[in-house]
């Protein structure tokens, strides 16, 4: 019996290369590493508001500037450079909030090789974290003092520790950021190990380097189209690729501010996150397919009539099969509430990768493909017909 499939098409379009090959001269003017990054704007934007972490999703729990995440950095770089640390592999097991942020560019800040990743809540979820601390052969862990008696509960008896150090970041020493030395790095320096998911196999750890992560961001900041203007609304898990060095880096990178909640608040009230762009006048936010799916089934008709969505413009579908009737389902559901179909944005990306490899153009209806099952016969799909 045949089927039929409607998906949408990864559009890899040839100016991508010429954006790629630009990189080089229009970065190398400003920073080559991503501390640079942040050093300028901590000294430039110093007061301006970087990340704001909305702790259940509807309620503004914390919000730091460039400043602050640069003061925070410099204090956590500060311990690890103390404890002779520079060169060395950190893994970070913190649960959703700033406390990441201030985590990850510190190891940066240090030299050391930071590797993101969630604490596991029981026996079942340590198997990947014991994969990782073996094959990365980490030399700290890094955590908070509320989550670090767990973490040892879990992993203590599963692994060797003698010769790795725990550190909690959030109660160090008052003005330890005095001592913090400029590490020497540059841009081919590893800043951080991605590993893959470990779904078909055991994870595997990519190596990142500044470049990549500066050459990556700028290719996203050209094909999305971003601007100081921008803001980001995430709830995707900063652990993972797409929310890091999407949600994260991007934004750092270009200078506008992200809006953050922690993944389970959306999982339990999808409504949430459509919240967070309307009342944040976000214009780029994203996630894979089936968090669209949540929010067609799960918000009501009366929660649809308190969004405004007309802001926003770039709103990804990646890391999982893009199905056109979801967006077409989508559009139609939110349409009443300023949604519109061209602020889709297919994309395709992979952690050997950096993160995203293609996309398409910002103001255009995604590019689809009819394929039926069984059959060589492959049919476009204008793009006017599809929404």
């Amino acid at each position: 019996m045949k089927s039929e499939n409607l998906f949408v098409h990864h559009s890899f379009e040839s100016a991508m290369t010429e954006c790629v090959n630009d990189f080089q001269e229009v970065v190398e003017q400003h920073f080559s590493t991503v501390v640079e990054l942040l050093r300028c704007r901590s000294s430039k934007q110093k007061s301006k508001e970087a990340f704001t972490f909305l702790l259940d999703g509807e309620r503004e729990f914390v919000t730091i500037t460039y400043e602050q995440l640069d003061r925070c950095s410099r204090a956590i770089a500060s311990q690890l450079q103390a404890l002779n640390l520079t060169g060395e592999r950190a893994l970070l097991l913190y649960p959703a909030g700033v406390d990441y942020l201030g985590a990850f560019f510190g190891c940066l800040y240090a030299g050391v090789i930071a590797i993101p990743a969630y604490p596991p809540r029981n026996e079942r979820n340590t198997p990947r974290i014991l994969a990782i601390l073996k094959d990365a052969q980490a030399a700290v862990i890094l955590t908070s003092s509320s989550t670090l008696p767990q973490l040892q509960s879990l992993l203590a008896e599963k692994f060797a520790f003698e010769n790795i150090h725990w550190l909690t970041t959030d109660n160090l020493t008052a003005g330890i950021e005095q001592a913090w030395q400029q590490p020497s790095i540059n841009p081919d320096t590893i800043a951080l190990l991605q590993y893959t998911s470990g779904s078909t196999g055991t994870p595997k750890g990519v190596m990142l380097t500044h470049k990549n992560l500066l050459h990556n961001a700028e290719v996203t900041r050209q094909y999305m189209e971003h601007s100081c203007s921008s803001k980001f609304v995430s709830w995707l898990p900063v652990y993972h690729d797409m929310g890091l060095i999407g949600g994260v880096l991007q934004p750092l990178y270009v200078g506008f501010p992200c809006i953050m909640m922690p993944p389970a608040a959306f999982l339990q009230r999808p409504y949430r996150w459509l919240q967070a762009i309307s009342h944040y006048r976000g214009t780029t936010s994203g996630a894979p397919n089936f968090a669209y799916e949540l929010c067609i089934e799960k918000i009501t008709p009366q929660q649809r009539s308190t969004l405004d969505l007309s802001s926003w413009s770039v709103a990804f579908n990646g890391a999982e099969p893009i199905r056109l009737e979801t967006l077409k389902r989508f559009a139609a559901t939110f349409a009443e509430c300023g949604f519109r179909p061209e602020a889709f944005y297919p994309c395709y990306g992979m952690a050997e990768a950096t993160l995203m490899i293609s996309g398409g153009i910002k103001a255009a209806l995604p590019t689809t493909k009819k394929i039926t099952k069984n059959s060589t016969r492959k049919q476009s799909c204008d793009r006017n017909e599809c929404f």
